[in-house]
Order: C-alpha cells, then structure tokens, then sequence
C-alpha cells in the first residue's frame, strides 16, 4: 500500500467535502444527531414501571401493602382493576408491565400467622425486563415485611430489633446507575463506522454515476487504498465533530 496515492485520494475527498455544503452537513450533523437519539431514546433502566392492582380483600392491610409499591420509585400505579380478565387484558395491549393480584383472604391470613400468597403478572415479552420488574416486586415485599414483623414485635412489648449487617453501598464511576453512563462511549465506535461506511458508500455511488470512479480504476491505486483514502476523511471529521 501506497501512503502518498491514499493521502491524495483523502484530500481529495477533504476538498470535495469543503466544497459542498451537503457532504459537510452530513458528517458534522449526522453524529450529533445520532448521539442526541441514541442519548435521550435509549435506555436500559428499568423505573415507572406500570402496574395494575386487583385487591380481593379491600381491607387495611391489604392497602397498605398496596402503599408500599405506589410509594416506590419503579412503579407506578395505574389501573385498578376488578378482575383478573381485565388485568390480563392491560398486559396483553401492553398498558401495565406487571400485575398484582391479592386474594380475598389476605388480611385475615396475615393476622392468622400464616403466609399470604400475592399472584405477580408479569409480561415477560421482553425476559430481562420481567427479571429485573420480577426483583423490585420481591424487593418491595420483603421492606413490607420486615415492617411488620418489627411493628409486631414493638406492640408485644419487646425491643425493636437489630439487624446485625448492613450493606452500605458506595457505587463508583457510575453513582446514579444509568445505563447510559455504560453504553454511550461504545456507541462511538458504532456510530463512527456507521458514518464511514455510509458516507464512503455515497461518495462511491455519486463517483460512478459521474463517471469519474473508471478514471480512478485505470490509475495505478489499488482497491485498499481506494477504500482508506475515502474512508479516513469521513472518520475523521465525524471523530472530531464528536
């Protein structure tokens, strides 16, 4: 390969860019943009998620373990509903993610020292998503009894309890969680070499229906250095407009 033919095939290709406005807007807007979607479209955090409750037993208890998810940051309340028909419907359209269904006798089986039985529908079209929703759900039941289990003990009289270990969390290079944060760099390289070979592609069409790409083909380049010298001006103008 010939570094002195690639260089002048890139300047070229740098000149005809600086002459026409088109190509210029293309490889200085066409990142950004992309950037900008890929920023503000995308995510992978799981929050807000939608949920309908079908509460049997409508006693306190049951509201107030209704409250706990209301009183989450990843759910948010949506639907009501009075049967299990209807909740099945929300999931089938997509309106709610996860569904809770509490039996008639929740309260009184609480009270009864038993374990209540909570039904949890989940949509599990997307199996990530339904795993992460999945953990919330029990993350939120567990708070909920833990809560009852030291109100009972302080209303027997006894002290409230220690929990002899506790976690504290300190997350570093990425304190919010975001999976934003993660992606985004390593979109870089993807929306650079989507740029590359879009661009290169168009040049190379508009060259053959000039007729100038049989010009360059009888000249002594070769095809690799055809290719590089047209496709380092792109990379790297959309590296820096980056």
């Amino acid at each position: 390969m010939n570094l002195a033919r690639t260089w002048a095939i890139s300047k070229k290709e740098f000149l005809h860019i600086v002459r026409d406005p088109r190509s210029l807007g293309l490889v200085l807007l066409m990142p950004a943009i992309l950037m900008l979607l890929f920023g503000y479209a995308v995510t992978l955090d799981v929050k807000q998620v939608g949920m309908a409750i079908l509460d049997q037993d409508r006693t306190q208890e049951s509201l107030s373990f209704v409250h706990h998810f209301s009183a989450s940051p990843y759910f948010r309340f949506q639907f009501l509903v009075q049967n299990e028909r209807e909740m099945r419907s929300l999931i089938d359209r997509g309106e709610v993610k996860v569904g809770l269904v509490l039996p008639t006798d929740f309260a009184k089986t609480i009270h009864g020292g038993r374990k209540a039985v909570v039904q949890v529908l989940l949509d599990g079209t997307d199996s990530n998503t339904a795993n992460i929703i999945l953990s919330y759900v029990q993350a939120v039941a567990r708070q909920y009894n833990q809560e009852r289990t030291f109100l009972k003990i302080e209303r027997m009289g006894g002290l409230k309890p220690i929990l002899p270990i506790e976690a504290r969390a300190r997350v570093w290079y990425n304190e919010d969680l975001e999976s934003k944060n993660y992606f985004i760099p390593g979109l870089v390289a993807v929306i650079m070499s989507i740029i590359g070979v879009l661009l290169t592609g168009q040049v190379v069409v508009r060259e053959w229906e000039s007729g100038t790409m049989e010009l360059l083909i009888s000249t002594p380049v070769q095809k690799g250095e055809l290719i590089l010298g047209k496709l380092l001006p792109y990379f790297l103008l959309g590296l820096f407009d980056l």
